[in-house]
């Protein structure tokens, strides 16, 4: 044998072969996943929020105060809360292709009928069943993900998927800003009512091409060759083979774990502070002095135009570092901070300036608390029923949130106080991650955990 042919012989699979190197494989599984579930996500939180900008004309057409729109904003956690827990363990029969499917034509219907609320009554019901329909979606696809993505590599996949919802909102917000300005009384119907419609549809299309794209699983995946396949499945091996013993086990398991509910319990303060920029945004914008709708929706879409940015650099970081809890943390107290500000701003520069750090800050959060959660729940059984679980106790947040924001403006006619709890709830919820969270090893414990890519094990401090 040559010198020559020796060395090639030598060279590792990885570093011959492109087809077998394994970041391009990860690239290869992530261009065809995550760019359609983010646009899914786009659809599921337009579907959520809009309400927000439709409160701005639906409030006046239908005679709501603020504590009835906080109310209908919030109903909606209810039915998620409800039928979370259910749908993800119905995903782990059925599959990712028909759950995804499914939720998401009924929630584009129902998103539809929102354009023929009339009434509270109406409003508040079909506020749940928009909640009842897309529970399941989030942590479907949190769980999703882990069924594809080593721990290493699964932060910055789920950050590139949650950027869905700021680009929700920067997309979102011209589009409903043009919608109530200049379809308002097309074929007889309010800017409003044109807005549900308008952001609803997508969902029943996406739905019918969820079916067609998405794979369960790895091994149901022929667009990987067997060698792809193999590499895969080995990687989450790992992950599996390292779970805690406590985690081995099936939702009782869940539910006796004190850890799960100092995680719900912060997950619950960031998703007050998610959902009080999310719903209010408007308002605070329209309270700086901006009388114009679409102008409204305009400067709406710069503070979620940063965060989608921000979003993709900290989650970078926190996998790069190989390291949640400080990440989620610190993000946790300069949102508060930035929201804390918000009363005193001076101008409409300032307000835009501190809701483009709130936003960043707060929406950030929420990728890198599930990238801690899935790195918890690594190659566990009951992983799909512990995601729930959390998400379910945590979206709690999104009922009290709105409703307590909605109330205290009822009563005091400003949002500061709101904005000032929501401020509380956010250093609670980083004060919960730094103490209860502390010290434990996520998910590879021990000197003798596996280096995987060159990396060294994910630690949560």
């Amino acid at each position: 044998m040559s010198r020559k042919t020796a060395m090639i012989s030598e060279i590792p699979p990885s570093a011959s072969s492109p087809e077998t190197s394994t970041d391009a494989l990860y690239l290869k599984v992530a261009l065809r996943l995550v760019p359609l579930l983010i646009v899914c996500y786009v659809v599921a939180y337009l579907d959520r929020i809009n309400v927000g900008f439709a409160k701005l004309q639906m409030q006046e057409s239908l005679g709501f105060s603020d504590a009835v729109y906080g109310l209908g904003a919030g109903i909606f956690f209810i039915g998620y809360f409800l039928f979370e827990v259910p749908s993800n363990l119905l995903l782990q029969r059925i599959g990712a292709r028909k759950t995804i499917t499914r939720i998401m034509v009924c929630w584009g219907v129902t998103g539809m009928l929102m354009a023929c609320v009339s009434s509270t009554t109406w409003f508040y019901t079909l506020r749940f069943l928009l909640g009842v329909f897309e529970a399941g979606f989030f942590p479907g696809v949190v769980y999703y993900l882990s069924q594809w993505f080593p721990t290493h590599r699964r932060g910055q996949m789920l950050g590139l998927f949650m950027t869905g919802f700021p680009i929700a909102g920067l997309l979102g917000s011209p589009v409903s800003g043009w919608a109530m300005s200049h379809l308002d009384g097309l074929m007889r119907l309010a800017g409003w009512q044109w807005l549900y419609i308008v952001e609803a549809a997508p969902a029943v299309v996406l739905g019918a091409f969820v079916w067609f794209w998405l794979d369960d699983d790895v091994d149901a995946a022929k667009w990987l060759n067997a060698t792809e396949r193999t590499l895969l499945r080995g990687a989450l091996a790992v992950d599996q083979a390292h779970a805690a013993p406590h985690r081995a086990g099936l939702l009782r398991s869940v539910i006796g774990d004190p850890k799960v509910y100092l995680i719900s319990a912060a997950y619950f303060t960031f998703i007050c502070g998610t959902y009080a920029l999310s719903f209010w945004l408007p308002t605070v914008l329209k309270s700086a002095g901006i009388a114009s709708v679409e102008r409204l929706g305009w400067l709406s879409a710069i503070p979620y135009g940063v965060a989608v940015v921000g979003m993709v650099i900290i989650c970078r970081s926190s996998d790069r570092h190989l390291e949640r809890r400080w990440h989620t943390s610190l993000s946790a107290l300069v949102g508060a901070g930035a929201l804390a500000g918000l009363p005193f701003s001076p101008s409409l520069v300032i307000t835009i300036t501190l809701l483009c750090v709130a936003s960043t800050a707060v929406f950030v959060t929420l990728p890198l608390l599930w990238s801690l959660v899935s790195d918890y729940f690594a190659g566990a059984p009951a992983a799909a029923a512990g995601i729930a679980f959390i998400n379910s106790l945590g979206l709690l947040g999104g009922f009290a949130s709105p409703l307590a924001m909605g109330w205290i403006k009822t009563v005091t006619g400003s949002l500061d106080s709101g904005l000032y709890l929501m401020t509380g709830l956010l250093v609670a919820g980083a004060v919960v991650l730094l103490v209860g969270i502390r010290g434990a090893p996520l998910p590879m414990p021990g000197a003798q955990a596996q280096v995987i890519d060159g990396e060294k094990p994910l630690r949560s401090s």
